[in-house]
């Protein structure tokens, strides 16, 4: 008698994982609040001074010193501005795209800090003079004993910076959970056990 076939499974394959709504909604909400912030203050700042001029806020140690700056941080590549346009658009593009792996907040508040930031400087480079995708981004807090005079963007995207090491010194994955501890914690851990025993 010929062997009867294999039934077929009924289990239907894996399905990809929804989204996270919530950390959708958080880093686009991050996003929005940054980019809101930053060009509003750039949009004052620009109809209030003029440049290189400075105003005290807090004594010397923090200052409004309105500069346009035609390259990247600390004015470098002044002379390429339209390659940090374009580098900043694949930022935005593959944050935009990436956004939909993200389950933990924390990881959401760090791409909406960052997706905030970089929309921030790359509208000046887009919209700003002297023309599209060579405009000077607005500069105009320094602070004292810092070499550099930055804006809202540059400030949330330093803040991703250092959320991304919280992050990762934490073990803290895209998807919430925490990295499993490495071998060597696992074996310190075991001995510290046999030895209270």
């Amino acid at each position: 008698m010929p062997a009867l076939p294999e039934p077929i499974s009924a289990t239907p394959p894996a399905s990809r994982p929804r989204p996270s709504i919530r950390a959708l909604t958080i880093l686009a909400l991050v996003a929005v609040v940054i980019y809101g912030l930053d060009q509003v203050a750039k949009y004052l700042i620009t109809h209030h001074m003029t440049v290189d001029q400075v105003v005290s806020v807090l004594g010397n140690i923090v200052q409004f010193h309105l500069v346009k700056n035609p390259g990247a941080a600390f004015s470098l590549g002044s002379g390429t501005t339209w390659i940090f346009a374009i580098i900043a658009t694949a930022v935005a593009v593959f944050i935009i795209a990436f956004a939909h792996r993200i389950y933990s907040v924390g990881w959401a508040v760090l791409f909406g800090l960052l997706l905030g930031g970089n929309l921030g400087n790359l509208t000046d480079r887009l919209f700003r003079e002297p023309g599209f995708g060579v405009g000077h981004v607005v500069d105009f807090v320094q602070v004292i004993g810092f070499p550099a005079i930055f804006n809202v963007a540059d400030s949330a995207i330093v803040a991703s910076m250092g959320l991304f090491i919280i992050l990762t010194i934490r073990g803290v994955r895209l998807d919430g959970k925490r990295a499993p501890a490495k071998v060597s914690d696992a074996v310190a851990e075991n001995a510290q056990t046999t030895e209270a025993s």
